[in-house]
């Protein structure tokens, strides 16, 4: 199943993506139908499409979600380009909902940063209340997955040793376009997907989710040991090798730049960055 959020006229809806047409949901986004726990028989019986009149477009696929945990230095590629040992355990920080953005909106480039750098990243989605989850409660948990682009302000992430304030900039992360659930994908709750980005046509990322040093089931027992998960909390699961700080010279975006993040059976983002 997929699911998304649409803007339309009168507002968003929580729709499921039949290919070429939206079936309307009944919730005002894909974070408050899983708030419901009988939100699958409601999404799988619905049948009422969206009027194709609504100019929709898409919202990030959880526009508000009450927890967005990160992952740095996930990917073996990316921990070798940065010159560091694989980790113990996983790297964690925060981001925060101001920082999202749709698949096809702007990425706004602050004023106050030179170093704007892409992460292209596999997103896992949160669908039941989840604390110290054993590896089946924790793959039980995961709803589904989505494209997440962890767009970081150098400058600012490296001032201190703690990663946040370089993470979290309002109006940066393109996250969605749909949220996939996990039988619809190869390797189900881990997934061995196909992930890249693109900038201004050059392929900078490429790589395959399976090189992820922790996957999405032992990141979800792991951050459940600190804090309940609940639905439609998010999960960035870390960036592959080729990000632009690790280029020498260094390569960041620039106003009118055009970043493309995608991954195979999941869909892609599509965003031009803007400075504000």
């Amino acid at each position: 199943m997929k699911l998304a959020t649409l803007r339309t006229d009168s507002g968003t809806c929580a729709v499921r993506v039949d290919s070429d047409r939206y079936v309307a949901l009944g919730a005002s986004d894909v974070g408050a139908l899983l708030a419901d726990p009988s939100w699958r028989e409601t999404a799988a019986a619905a049948t009422e499409p969206v009027d194709p009149s609504a100019a929709a477009e898409f919202a990030p696929v959880v526009p508000n979600p009450g927890k967005i945990v990160c992952v740095g230095l996930n990917y073996r590629s990316h921990i070798e380009e940065m010159g560091r040992d694989l980790p113990e355990v996983p790297t964690l920080f925060a981001k925060f909902a101001d920082a999202l953005v749709g698949p096809t909106d702007p990425i706004e480039l602050a004023p106050e940063s030179r170093s704007v750098d892409w992460e292209a990243e596999l997103a896992v989605i949160i669908g039941r209340p989840v604390r110290r989850a054993t590896a089946a409660e924790a793959a039980a948990a995961i709803v589904g997955f989505a494209v997440l682009n962890d767009v970081t302000m150098r400058d600012w992430q490296y001032r201190t040793q703690q990663w946040l304030q370089g993470k979290t900039f309002e109006h940066t992360t393109p996250f969605g376009p749909v949220l996939v659930t996990p039988d619809e994908l190869p390797g189900g709750v881990r997934p061995t997907l196909d992930i890249s980005c693109t900038v201004d046509g050059d392929t900078v990322q490429k790589a395959n989710t399976a090189d992820l040093v922790f996957d999405p089931v032992a990141l979800v027992e792991y951050i459940s040991t600190i804090v309940t998960l609940r639905p439609g909390d998010v999960i960035a699961t870390g960036t592959t090798g080729g990000v632009g700080h690790a280029r020498r010279p260094p390569r960041y975006l620039q106003d009118g730049s055009r970043v493309v993040t995608e991954i195979a059976g999941i869909g892609r983002l599509d965003n031009v960055a803007r400075a504000s």
